[in-house]
């Protein structure tokens, strides 16, 4: 966004909603061998640790097929389970026009793909991590419900300014979540499930707090970009998500434009804090986690 609030032009071959075609004839087979290894690696290892909507999700896609898939034919399925549909954009988008495209039931995604020394790391959100890592999510009702909402939250939080706190709900949920279910914790977020080195750090490793998701806890905190994260919030089920959106957040706005922020690595003496292993329900600084399983 510009200073004034409006976006910068689109670029050079972009339409004015930022959106491009996605070229699929025109990828490589070098481009396509990417994305089968990333995808045959990560799905090898996630049952048992992401979540059963975003594994349902991926069997209702089909997302290994020959390689990279074309959104003209997942928009098919997708369209007919939820109403959604995925478009291709040229990398990161300006917030107004993310907004947009979400509270309209659009998914922009980043049409290019990593290259082949690059599948452990990437700066820019890639087509990997965009569609295996978001789509399959959106292939659950409630869930898909939470996204156009937050979409349209966003679209708020811009005119109030409060896009900050905004961006750290959508990362500790639909980047970063994590949550509980009668067979342990289990990963949602988008930014996990595409990285093999967060999936296991996210459940295993004992340093990172894991804490009971709570709305007003979530946008005081802030979040790191370019490390693992110290922090990880745990919903009880997708419906949490929808619930927390279905509010006026004006008083909650009201109250953070006062509220100072929490460290990341900070545990609260009222926070539900989970210990690692998908199998784990307990321990920490805060009230202790019940098993539930």
């Amino acid at each position: 966004m510009s200073a004034d609030g409006f976006s910068p032009s689109p670029p050079p071959g972009a339409r004015a909603d930022w959106t491009i075609d996605q070229g699929w004839d025109r990828y490589s087979q070098a481009e396509h061998e990417v994305w089968i290894t990333l995808y045959e690696r990560q799905t090898a290892m996630l049952p048992g640790r992401a979540c059963d909507a975003f594994l349902r999700g991926l069997d209702a896609l089909d997302l290994h097929r020959s390689g990279i898939p074309d959104f003209a034919r997942i928009n098919d399925e997708l369209q007919r389970l939820t109403g959604w549909s995925v478009v291709a954009v040229p990398g990161l988008v300006p917030d107004d026009v993310f907004f947009d495209h979400l509270a309209h039931r659009r998914f922009p995604a980043g049409q290019f793909i990593r290259k082949p020394d690059e599948l452990d790391y990437l700066q820019e959100p890639d087509i990997f991590h965009d569609v295996f890592g978001h789509v399959p999510m959106l292939t659950d009702p409630v869930f898909a419900d939470y996204m156009q909402a937050y979409g349209q939250g966003g679209q708020r939080a811009l005119d109030l300014g409060h896009l900050a706190h905004l961006a750290r709900l959508y990362w500790y949920t639909v980047e970063f979540g994590l949550m509980q279910t009668p067979q342990g914790l289990r990963i949602y977020g988008a930014g996990i499930v595409s990285s093999r080195s967060e999936s296991l750090f996210a459940l295993d490793d004992p340093s990172p707090n894991r804490i009971g998701f709570d709305l007003e806890r979530v946008m005081r905190t802030p979040y790191r970009i370019d490390d693992f994260q110290q922090a990880y919030f745990v919903i009880d089920s997708i419906q949490t998500l929808q619930d927390v959106t279905l509010r006026d957040f004006g008083s909650l706005y009201d109250r953070l434009a006062v509220a100072s922020d929490i460290g990341i690595a900070q545990i609260l003496p009222g926070d539900t804090v989970f210990t690692c292993g998908t199998q784990a329900y307990a321990l920490g600084g805060g009230r202790l986690a019940t098993d539930r399983g």
